[in-house]
């Protein structure tokens, strides 16, 4: 479904004629074909299912994010809009993302259920936390949180 959103999305920026959305759109979906081939060849599965493909799409959103930091650092506004415009365009496909009282929620809730009380039950937190919520939270953020609670 989201494969289709994307493709979907691509054919439309092409007919407004909106060159740098079809050009992000473009390298979302190829991005997604690579991916795509290497999981037929680690272990044979066909295609990707919409959590490894909201995980790329958010990976790639921070990845834009952190691009137009550092260009706006080196004074290159040009190619820092041009992230913007590109982490913009991702996110759209992402679901909306937890604010900073839900994520802190949503930590409390898995290091309950899972009944951590030290920094060694991190990786299970984040585990339980990136399956639930791929593509929906900062999981830097929810790891800061996390370590926080479980020092």
């Amino acid at each position: 479904m989201l494969r289709s959103q994307l493709n979907d999305a691509l054919k439309d920026a092409l007919r407004r004629r909106d060159s740098e959305t079809a050009a992000t759109l473009r390298l979302v979906l190829a991005a997604l074909k690579d991916r795509e081939v290497a999981a037929r060849s680690e272990n044979g599965r066909d295609g990707l299912d919409e959590d490894e493909i909201l995980r790329m799409l958010q990976k790639m959103a921070e990845q834009a994010r952190e691009s137009a930091a550092t260009y706006a650092e080196a004074g290159r506004d040009d190619l820092a809009e041009k992230e913007r415009k590109s982490e913009r365009v991702i996110r759209r496909f992402l679901p909306r993302e937890l604010d900073s009282g839900e994520t802190e929620a949503a930590v409390e809730q898995v290091i309950g259920e899972l009944g951590a009380t030290g920094l060694k039950d991190m990786g299970r937190v984040m585990a339980c936390l990136r399956r639930r919520y791929a593509g929906r939270m900062d999981f830097s953020h929810a790891s800061t949180l996390a370590k926080t609670r479980l020092s």
